[in-house]
């Protein structure tokens, strides 16, 4: 029969169970539940955590709110998490932020493993099926129904041996440093994306010809904003991107015009009509009419570097062959070795002198970690070098 576990919702009860933990050995394992795709917030409704000669907690955060004592505890330890640039944004709203992790999906890529969800490498390394049946539920339900229980708290349970397994195989391949600048830099990055303009994100947004329906759907997805968060109910469930989308092409001209769209779907697309129309009429009214493109720093994409920067455009189709090689040759996939973005970056707007040093401190500048400038620099210079040769260059002299 399974264990029948209890979820913590009190703070004498959270009080004696860090005790508990702080009393085990080893690593401490931690995992967190959320409710996207139900809920507004991503505040974490579950969260888990194992130590060995401790055992395993449930906790409820909105019923304990702060964990300052538990991170108090534990702060120095190892913390073991799986994904941990998931989990971390939501454990530091309550206090929990480590001061070192080990992110065994993080060291499970870097060993260049194909699959690297739980429960594939779960099975891989300790040969043990993980069902996952529960990954994606509303976990702000109350009372989280056992099964769920049963799902999370074997989560956390296999995460110190599936550590040791990977740690072993780190040390094997000689990756033990990458992991751990990997792991380092998981800490100190910025995870919450603040965007100036984030309805710019809505899904089909690139279809919408005119800046006045550019507009409409501006204020449509501002509207929807709104609302979700009073709700606190994720905007999708409310009404879908693509409604507001196909509503900001037609343009209806009246309410009862809208109500008759067919495109226009959702629980709320009804229910809410009045402020779905005082939307459409605010955009097509506003003399603030958004711009064509989103403000910032961005680069064009790619496909447009060939007519826009054909020197850059030659750099970068070089250094990404290079790379490719290299991330063959390493066993770390390739966005692991560089991100697309730095090559990106450093390709379109290079040093002046093309060195591997050069190549290193621009490489630096845009956040790589000292492992992948060691790793690509030189095969970057050589391939940004190689780029502005003509055939003439390479060609034997004539006898």
């Amino acid at each position: 029969m399974a264990e029948l576990h209890h979820v913590i919702d009190s703070r004498a009860e959270y009080l004696d169970a860090v005790e508990r933990i702080a009393q085990g050995t080893g690593p401490i394992a931690v995992d967190a539940e959320r409710a996207s795709g139900f809920r507004y917030s991503q505040r974490a409704y579950l969260i888990q955590v194992f130590r060995r000669e401790s055992g395993t907690f449930l906790f409820d955060p909105p019923a304990i709110g702060r964990f300052d004592e538990l991170d108090e505890a534990i702060h120095d330890d190892e913390w073991v998490l799986h994904a941990a640039t998931q989990d971390l944004t939501c454990l530091r709203e309550v206090g929990l932020d480590p001061a070192t992790i080990f992110d065994t999906e993080l060291a499970a890529r870097l060993l260049g493993m194909p699959r690297v969800g739980l429960g594939t490498v779960v099975e891989e390394l300790l040969g043990i099926h993980l069902a996952k049946e529960h990954s994606a539920a509303d976990w702000s339900t109350r009372p989280l129904p056992e099964p769920w229980l049963n799902y999370a708290a074997l989560d956390v349970e296999l995460l110190p041996d599936l550590r040791d397994a990977i740690a072993g195989l780190l040390h094997e391949a000689g990756k033990e440093e990458i992991a751990r600048e990997e792991f380092a830099d998981e800490l100190t990055r910025e995870l919450t994306i603040v965007r100036s303009e984030p309805w710019r994100r809505l899904s089909g947004i690139h279809s919408i010809r005119g800046l006045r329906n550019l507009a409409v759907a501006r204020e449509l997805w501002l509207s929807r904003d709104a609302l979700a968060r009073e709700l606190d109910t994720a905007p999708g469930r409310l009404v879908p991107d693509a409604s507001l989308t196909a509503a900001a092409k037609a343009m209806p001209e009246s309410k009862r015009a809208l109500a008759g769209l067919r495109e226009f779907t959702g629980r709320a697309s009804r229910s809410e009509l009045d402020r779905w129309w005082a939307a459409i009429e605010a955009g097509r009214t506003t003399d603030d009419l958004p711009v064509l493109r989103g403000n910032g720093d961005s680069l064009p994409p790619p496909r447009a570097w060939a007519d826009r920067n054909p020197e850059a455009d030659a750099r970068l189709k070089a250094a990404r062959t290079a790379l490719t090689t290299l991330s063959e040759e390493r066993s770390i996939p390739l966005e692991n070795l560089l991100t697309p973005e730095t090559l990106r970056r450093v390709a379109w707007t290079p040093p002046a002198e093309i060195t591997p040093a050069t190549i290193g401190d621009a490489l630096a500048a845009h956040g790589a970690r000292p492992w992948q400038i060691e790793a690509t620099s030189q095969a970057i210079a050589d391939a940004f070098v190689g780029s502005v040769q003509s055939p003439d260059d390479t060609s034997e002299p004539d006898s």
